[in-house]
């Protein structure tokens, strides 16, 4: 595709696809969940009597750590055959667990327990209950959405994401956003974060899509993403869809003493064609690579600085179990 490529329209969820097979066995599922997020052995104990209320065994509980932020234990998951496995934490433990179910068939279900919650937002998913969350996975339906794979600085390992990818401005706000104001407020701690990294150079970037020439410009940040939602709501990929197979790059180059403003002008008035400060591609893979390294996240989690970054989507790799939300 090109960058002229219209984006499609947006939409809150994925299309059902199939409902949960019944079975004379009893049914389990696995949680996999990051203690630090949780409020601890409440949830774990109403889950539990959930679990017996609905006709499902007793849960396969596993906890990450410092060391395993939930790869190993999804594997552990898989391997005990549990039905389902339930990410329960941040928008990190969701992509730990996802990067292993990707591919295998075996559903995911999502808990939000952090700060963020982009995929659970995007999808409509209730972030402000874990037991409603909980139990709308155990009685819901399987979808199939894309997930991205991106590899970075030619390493040639894989990592996965699921709502987005960035290099530079938004990354470095990642990087350095105070973790006691964002137990305080949340992901407002976020905007007071972006606001101190306004000041800065751009850098130079190529930025080429399924294979086609490059586009190059001067940036301060680029994003890839696989849904349209971020922090506070805000659709910085208009019409981006989580099922789609397609991948929305947005470039964002600031430029002059109003930059900045004509950078949120672009977001919210995307029709402005005029507008260079913002400027949209879409595509099945993208290959991004910067003259200098630039703070680099994946899904709100900080990794680092990389130089290049390239990634490609999966279409309909991963299986979630949710229910529908109302209309």
């Amino acid at each position: 595709m090109s960058e002229n490529t219209p984006a499609p329209d947006s939409q809150t969820a994925p299309a059902r696809t199939t409902a949960p097979d019944s079975t004379t066995q009893a049914r389990r599922a696995a949680v996999i969940i990051n203690p630090m997020k949780s409020s601890g052995e409440d949830f774990k104990a109403a889950f539990h009597l959930l679990c017996e209320d609905e006709g499902w065994t007793e849960p396969l509980w596993l906890e990450t750590t410092a060391e395993d932020t939930g790869l190993g234990q999804a594997r552990q998951a898989l391997e005990a055959g549990a039905e389902v496995v339930i990410a329960a934490g941040g928008d990190g433990t969701v992509r730990c667990v996802a990067e292993v179910l990707a591919g295998t068939g075996t559903p995911m279900g999502l808990v939000p327990l952090g700060t963020g919650n982009l995929l659970a937002r995007n999808l409509g998913i209730d972030i402000t209950d874990p037991m409603t969350a909980s139990r709308d996975v155990l009685n819901g339906t399987d979808a199939t959405v894309d997930v991205v794979k991106a590899v970075l600085d030619h390493s040639g390992d894989e990592q996965l994401f699921l709502v987005m990818a960035g290099l530079g401005y938004d990354a470095a706000i990642m990087a350095n956003t105070v973790d006691e104001l964002k137990d305080r407020v949340g992901w407002l701690a976020y905007v007071e974060a972006g606001i101190r990294h306004l000041p800065g150079k751009p850098v130079r970037a190529k930025i080429s899509i399924d294979g086609q020439p490059e586009v190059r410009r001067r940036i301060r940040s680029v994003m890839v993403g696989n849904c349209g939602k971020i922090m506070g709501g805000v659709e910085i990929f208009p019409g981006a869809k989580v099922d789609d197979g397609i991948l929305d790059v947005v470039i964002l180059a600031p430029a002059g003493r109003f930059g900045w403003l004509k950078v949120v002008a672009g977001v919210f008035g995307r029709k402005n064609n005029k507008n260079k400060s913002v400027e949209y591609l879409t595509g099945k893979s993208a290959e991004i690579t910067l003259d200098h390294k630039q703070e680099f996240q994946l899904d709100g989690d900080h990794l680092g600085k990389a130089q290049h970054l390239k990634v490609t989507v999966e279409h309909n790799a991963l299986t979630l179990r949710m229910t529908a939300p109302s209309a």
